[in-house]
């Protein structure tokens, strides 16, 4: 089972397609965020990257199933999922499952972005995927969300075929 756990924000990826996109936006830094009612556009673009070091190790220490951690990183799911799975193996995911952040969802639109390259780019809003037994998965994301994550099945681990990341479904930008 593939587990994902939400990411803050843009986790400092992606940064020269978002300056290009609020350039083309007409937006100033200062500007309110179009999609963030409370912060103006360069708080909003700049939230810290979220750690998840304390809940996965909680995870690690009291549950037996992680086989395997993806950090969401520049790349998106295309580049970094494969890279901690076997060469038999490849990521499907289920893109419906995943709350995109209302960022995700301005910078798409305002730049124009497709949704192959958001998920290329960004994290859309899953900033670590945890690659788990199924017997365990319960079991994990119980421990994860006691740690404060907010924790998504997001897809499963299958024989590879071509690709080593399989979507099902659209993303909801």
């Amino acid at each position: 089972v593939l587990l994902g756990l939400s990411s803050s924000g843009l986790h400092s990826n992606g940064f020269s397609l978002v300056r290009r996109i609020v350039a083309a936006s007409g937006l100033a830094w200062s500007d309110p965020a179009p999609f963030n009612d409370e912060l103006n556009l360069a708080e909003a673009l700049l939230e810290p990257t979220r750690i998840y070091v304390k809940s996965i190790l909680k995870a690690i220490r009291n549950t037996h199933g992680i086989k395997a951690l993806a950090h969401i990183t520049g790349g998106g799911f295309p580049e970094n999922i494969p890279r901690v799975l076997p060469k038999d193996f490849s990521a499907e995911l289920d893109l419906e499952a995943i709350d995109v952040p209302p960022v995700f969802s301005w910078l798409a639109k305002t730049g124009g972005v497709a949704p192959e390259e958001m998920i290329r780019t960004f994290n859309c809003g899953i900033g670590m995927i945890l690659a788990v037994a199924s017997g365990q998965a319960a079991q994990v994301a119980a421990v994860l969300q006691e740690a404060g994550e907010t924790v998504t099945p997001i897809g499963r681990i299958v024989p590879r075929r071509d690709a080593g990341v399989i979507y099902r479904g659209s993303i909801g930008l």
